[in-house]
């Protein structure tokens, strides 16, 4: 006997999104976003046999089920790598959530001309200012804040619900800041994520640029192997510690925009044709200075999402495994 059955279906969250003040949400204009994982399926379904007419009165069932949807908190999301990170993400259909810590600079060519002499001699622009930067419809402004507020955060209104953290807190400045910026903070967000059940944490780090270990004894140096340290230790089997060299893309900086890419680029290329003929001088303390090919802070990002979204990604990752990474998101 053939019996025939009609099912009609239709989708409403369980929760809602959590308002989010000192924050910034990016959504994909092309992607539906999803605030959360789970969510209340009602299907209302009938049977009949063969010959009889479906009841039309049946009522409905609620199946909840367990949807996978990424949902990413990037500290640091309005600064050169972070608002990349965003820009991937969002590209991606992939909920961000950006806190930062933001300092304004004067618009000034002589500030500008400063900061990034200061930065480039001395860490390659790896400090962590953030500046005015846009990407598409996503304009991220700078704003006079305070210098902690990763101390201080409602955690409430950025952890709830996330599936992963993407850590790009940094900086330069007196030991005592480096000690607290570059460690102290990351901690201090390692360990908010694990208690609010984030399943995996993602530091970006540096490369240690085959320094002597009296150079790697510095504030600097010591803030961001205090927080690798703590991101294996509290995440052993998801935790990433990503470590670039130098970073270039196109940086801006008040009204300006830095073309590192014109350096970056063909530095890149020709240090990868020339590896095999520079490998044997690995051994001279504070070669990757020269040697050590730059990272593209596109490829940076994909990288990122790369381990977002894999399971089996998890780890230090070394300039070349970074790359490796990114490509297999750009295929």
């Amino acid at each position: 006997m053939a019996t025939s059955f009609s099912c009609y279906g239709a989708v409403s969250t369980l929760r809602t999104p959590i308002p989010l003040s000192r924050l910034s949400t990016f959504r994909s204009p092309s992607v539906s976003t999803i605030p959360n994982r789970f969510y209340k399926f009602r299907v209302k379904c009938s049977r009949a046999e063969a010959g009889v007419v479906d009841d039309s009165r049946s009522a409905p069932i609620d199946v909840v089920a367990d949807v996978k949807s990424e949902r990413v908190v990037v500290l640091g999301g309005s600064g050169f790598v972070g608002s990349a990170i965003c820009k991937a993400a969002v590209s991606k259909g992939i909920e961000v959530i950006s806190l930062s810590r933001i300092v304004v600079i004067e618009n000034t060519i002589f500030s500008s001309i400063v900061f990034l002499l200061f930065s480039f001699i001395i860490f390659g622009l790896k400090s962590k200012t953030f500046i005015t930067s846009q990407h598409g419809s996503n304009k991220f402004q700078s704003l006079d804040c305070n210098a902690g507020d990763v101390f201080y955060v409602n955690w409430d209104e950025v952890l709830t619900g996330a599936t992963a953290v993407v850590s790009t807190i940094g900086g330069v400045g007196s030991e005592e800041q480096m000690l607290r910026i570059n460690g102290e903070a990351n901690v201090v967000a390692v360990n908010a994520a694990k208690e609010y059940g984030v399943p995996k944490f993602i530091l970006i780090s540096v490369h240690d640029y085959n320094l002597p270990s009296f150079l790697l004894s510095s504030a600097y140096f010591t803030g961001k192997r205090k927080a690798e340290s703590e991101v294996l230790s509290k995440y052993p089997n998801s935790g990433v510690v990503l470590r670039p060299a130098f970073i270039y893309g196109k940086r801006k900086v008040g009204d300006f925009e830095i073309p590192l890419d014109l350096i970056g680029e063909p530095a890149e290329r020709i240090l990868r044709a020339i590896e095999n003929f520079t490998k044997p001088l690995s051994s001279i303390p504070a070669s990757d200075l020269l040697l050590a090919p730059p990272v593209s802070v596109d490829d940076l990002a994909l990288a990122v999402l790369n381990a977002v979204v894999d399971d089996d990604f998890f780890g230090i990752f070394t300039i070349e495994q970074i790359k490796e990474a990114a490509a297999k998101v750009k295929v």
